[in-house]
């Protein structure tokens, strides 16, 4: 079982910066996939990003703004999310999955291929 806890959501002004967190339990985080999504009010949830064995991933809405990446040895997943627009208010979401059953460009892309699911973090953006 993997537990996930996220942090680092809030309110910020468009143009500005938030880092999220999410810490995962569990001794072989390096070989889990991890996304990030999120679920505005109203909209199905969507990928925002993945970091796997086949590399990272990014929505077109966020490429160029959003970062996404890994510190295995304090077991978290960061989303550095840069020049934030108020469309980008949303809550935020993270997700880890065994990485061996997909692979490529996107591989671990949706909703339903991933195993555990954070509680999620709210980021709003004002204008």
């Amino acid at each position: 079982q993997v537990q996930l806890v996220e942090s680092g959501g809030g309110l910020v002004q468009a143009g500005g910066s938030l880092r999220l967190s999410c810490a995962a339990s569990g001794r072989t985080f390096s070989s889990y996939a991890m996304g990030w999504f999120r679920q505005a009010p109203g909209k199905e949830r969507e990928i925002i990003a993945r970091i796997s064995g086949s590399g990272t991933y990014y929505a077109d809405s966020v490429k160029g703004r959003f970062t996404i990446s890994r510190d295995i040895a304090k077991n978290t997943v960061f989303l550095q999310m840069n020049s934030l627009k108020p469309e980008d208010t949303a809550v935020y979401y993270c997700a880890a999955a065994k990485d061996h059953r997909y692979s490529g460009t996107y591989a671990y892309t949706r909703v339903g291929q991933y195993d555990y699911w954070g509680q999620g973090t709210q980021a709003t953006v004002s204008s």
